[in-house]
């Protein structure tokens, strides 16, 4: 089976410029974090973007989308900031995609930092990605959440359901 990733930007691939006190992007790290960890998975890596998911626009949501639709895999991961990872999740679900899995995840505090939750983060989503059902779903601190049942707490930074699944 090969996973199809695809990158985004976001809080996961960001630096940090010592100089300027700022984050900003150069390239994924992705290629090191799976030296790193071993990864033995046949896997796909394309950049489609290298943005903020704050200053994500619908039409970067659409080749995100259009990325997805296109490709033979049926397992897809996609690398996104954590602030618009929902909404992503909304138009990927929406947009007629129903024979893959697809698993957004992303990371609070860039890999760079050294103290990243992105490489559980990863790891976590690349589970996921091979045994769940087709759907969209969203990945973050060890859980998988239903596109539509997700929110980012901005209170505690914890991803969380909106509401119990019915357990009866």
């Amino acid at each position: 089976m090969e996973i199809r990733i695809f990158v985004t930007g976001g809080t996961f691939d960001k630096e940090y410029d010592m100089i300027k006190g700022q984050l900003y992007f150069n390239d994924t790290h992705l290629p090191e974090i799976f030296d790193l960890s071993r990864c033995t998975l046949n896997i796909n890596i394309r950049t489609l973007m290298m943005i903020d998911s704050i200053e994500m626009t619908t039409q970067d949501r659409e080749v995100i989308a259009n990325n997805c639709k296109n490709v033979p895999e049926t397992r897809i991961l996609i690398t996104h900031g954590t602030d618009t990872m929902v909404e992503t999740a909304k138009v990927l679900a929406q947009s007629g995609i129903e024979d893959k899995t697809i698993v957004i995840t992303g990371a609070m505090i860039p890999y760079k930092f050294g103290s990243s939750d992105g490489f559980f983060n990863l790891g976590s989503a690349l589970a996921f990605v091979q045994v769940l059902p087709p759907g969209v779903y969203v990945v973050m601190n060890g859980r998988y959440f239903y596109w539509n049942n997700v929110r980012k707490n901005k209170d505690t930074g914890f991803f969380e359901e909106l509401a119990k699944p019915n357990t009866y």
